[in-house]
């Protein structure tokens, strides 16, 4: 605002003699005419959605407090924004083209899952675009190819499309509409998305309506492997395992004591890899073998941290302000 000011205070030094004569009311006009036709460049600058942190969406987060200890050099934090209004945030890997986490809040509803109309972030292909998310063009420019997951690559791929935030957790027709962009998305195979991580998303659904009291935050995130990266199209990255943590800060007090351990945090962590290794996520030998090998491990929020921090290299990693309490 103080860059404003200055504009409007400098703005008649520049005023010819025969302008002068002007009414105190042109005066005014011509002054601000400048800073009319600015304004619009400032609003993108000051209220951008892709920018250095979460500061235009934080209530998608425990007392407004986005997870601690990521290393943001790596990371692009979005709000991201659908029909003016913001719906979720996300952490995103640019280099990945997919999302590290998705924070949200998750609400009560029983709307249809709408059509599968994929969106893209137009602030990472451009600075100077709008902050809400848009549907893809039957054309796809280069410089969003370039700056983030296309349709196109998810196309006999192997891999289907793995929300992170997923539209059965949102009541409000505009909010499940907006999970589906894919800074939302990560490649995730067809077991784990339709099967075991669909029976958690579901678990934590109905955990939500039957104890939580109107509010839970939900973040929910990938690992990537750790040796080296595994890719689609050589494009988009693989992640290794899904992982999800929810905050109840208001919950029933009479809760059963068999549902008590999961308030007011719980997490999970599940195989996207059949074939990885059994030391975070163990692998039922009597499993079904559509689903063999994409166990989800359920567990206390602070294993989940322990673990991230490890895997990630992040040793001061927190998801939820005061663990929730």
């Amino acid at each position: 605002m103080k860059i404003l000011f200055d504009i409007m205070q400098q703005q008649p030094l520049a005023v010819t003699a025969n302008s002068k004569a002007l009414s105190q009311r042109k005066m005014l006009q011509f002054s601000t005419g400048p800073l009319l036709l600015l304004l619009p460049w400032f609003y993108g600058l000051v209220l951008g959605e892709v920018s250095n942190d979460f500061s235009q969406c934080l209530d998608f987060f425990y007392e407004k407090t986005p997870p601690q200890g990521f290393k943001r050099a790596e990371y692009q934090p979005i709000c991201q924004r659908y029909k003016d209004e913001p719906r979720f945030a996300t952490l995103y890997q640019p280099r990945h083209r997919t999302p590290l986490y998705s924070a949200y809040k998750l609400s009560f509803g029983k709307g249809q899952r709408p059509g599968a109309n994929w969106k893209y972030e137009p602030q990472l292909a451009s600075p100077k675009a709008g902050p809400d998310m848009q549907p893809f063009p039957c054309t796809i420019p280069k410089r969003v190819k370039n700056s983030q997951a296309v349709p196109e690559d998810y196309k006999n791929s192997g891999y289907t499309r793995g929300h992170l935030n997923p539209s059965m957790h949102h009541k409000i027709k505009a909010d499940r509409e907006a999970t589906f962009t894919l800074t939302n998305i990560v490649p995730q195979q067809q077991s784990s998305n339709q099967h075991t991580w669909n029976h958690l998303e579901r678990e934590v659904f109905h955990r939500f309506k039957a104890h939580c009291n109107r509010l839970m935050y939900v973040i929910t995130g990938v690992m990537p492997y750790e040796s080296e990266a595994h890719w689609i199209k050589k494009r988009v990255s693989v992640p290794e395992y899904m992982w999800s943590a929810y905050c109840c800060p208001s919950y029933r007090r009479s809760l059963p004591e068999s549902v008590r351990m999961f308030f007011p945090t719980y997490a999970a962590v599940g195989r996207n890899d059949r074939v990885s290794g059994e030391e975070i996520v163990p692998v039922n030998p009597d499993a079904k073998d559509r689903i063999r090998g994409y166990d989800v491990r359920r567990m206390p929020l602070q294993e989940l941290e322990h673990i991230l921090r490890r895997r990630l290299s992040m040793p001061r990693l927190r998801l939820f302000k005061r663990q929730c309490q």
